[in-house]
């Protein structure tokens, strides 16, 4: 789940509800319905909570403290509207009608009119002929727009350093790309696994190139692996390291430093399982894993290889291990049951 470390006070930080807070949830919900959630929330230690179940920072994580009042249109089921706004006979404006508008607002206008008139006016101004409703909220088969943010800024950093040195321009490209600002960039973990050489055989002869494979995290539960192939070997190194960035997902971890339980890979003729350990035992494997947890931030795991040891093949099976786990909340929602009653046995009886 991609648990960070643990916060300072559980009791300061998971308080009890007020007075006032009781009173707003009465208002909404039955005696029946409060009784039930404060005892679902009594059943659970605020220590558990704090150590097992701390909240992802990561870039990729959901809003899991949400009271589902915002509908939110990546992620949840559109609201339409209702089929009584179409209009079979909607129609646009003439010009005609539409200069009849501007007139008519013309001569209401007051002698003390600002330009936020106008800017009334435009909002509230009619385009078809028919249904207000069939112009305003029109019924569609298509899911809402996703939102755009407010800021551009928010997403597309500023491609200058704080030192104000310009940024060079794959790396321009890659935050772009990403989101990422050129500071997180700098602060991401990255090796090069595989470099070798091959060559591409045409009519025309060999073609020599340099081939190289990458891996890049965070450290924090963000792991990607990125190919690159070009003639020169810096240029091959700095594609596979690119698209590392780029193809960066997060791993979920148990107390971020294992795994969820032994997981398998199998990539052509490698074939390797991936065990989870307790705590302080290292990360005990070949070399290529060793370097995939590290930037992964996994400290704790064991490995075995059972066939073939080729190093593209395992690295890919690793990665393909890694994104296989079945954390607690899929296990719950696959059995029907609720998390509590999975953490039970997952957490060996500690709630």
């Amino acid at each position: 789940m991609g648990l960070t470390k643990p916060q300072q006070s559980s009791t300061a930080y998971y308080k009890p509800y007020t007075e006032s807070e009781k009173a707003d949830l009465s208002n909404r919900y039955t005696p029946a319905q409060i009784a039930a959630i404060e005892a679902g929330e009594a059943s659970i230690d605020p220590n558990d909570l704090a150590t097992q179940a701390t909240i992802r920072t990561d870039p990729m994580a959901l809003q899991y403290i949400d009271d589902f009042a915002t509908i939110r249109p990546v992620i949840d089921k559109p609201v339409r509207a209702p089929e009584t706004n179409y209009d079979p006979n909607l129609r646009f404006k003439e010009e005609d009608e539409l200069a009849e508008d501007l007139a008519n607002w013309v001569e209401n206008l007051p002698d003390d009119a600002d330009p936020v008139e106008w800017m009334k006016f435009e909002d509230n101004l009619r385009l078809t002929v028919g249904k207000e409703e069939a112009e305003r909220a029109p019924r569609s088969s298509l899911a809402p727009a996703i939102p755009k943010l407010a800021d551009p800024s928010i997403r597309y950093e500023a491609t200058q350093s704080a030192d104000g040195e310009d940024a060079e321009p794959h790396i321009q490209r890659l935050m772009k790309q990403t989101g990422f600002t050129r500071d997180q960039i700098r602060r991401f973990r990255t090796k090069v696994l595989v470099e070798k050489r091959v060559t591409t055989v045409t009519r025309l002869g060999k073609i020599p190139s340099m081939y190289n494979l990458a891996v890049a995290g965070n450290g924090k539960g963000l792991l990607g692996i990125g190919e690159g192939k070009a003639d020169e070997p810096e240029t091959a190194r700095q594609q596979a390291t690119m698209a590392a960035i780029r193809n960066m997902v997060p791993i979920p971890r148990y107390e971020g430093r294992t795994i969820y339980g032994d997981v398998k890979g199998k990539v052509g003729a490698v074939e390797l399982e991936l065990m989870t350990r307790p705590p302080g035992f290292g990360v005990r494997c070949q070399q290529y894993i060793f370097e995939m947890c590290r930037c992964a931030g996994i400290s704790d795991l064991a490995a075995r290889s059972s066939r073939a040891r080729n190093p593209m093949n395992t690295i890919k099976a690793t990665m393909q291990a890694l994104l296989s786990q079945r954390i607690p909340e899929e296990i719950a929602r696959a059995r029907g049951k609720k998390l509590v009653d999975i953490r039970k046995v997952y957490y060996g009886g500690n709630v």
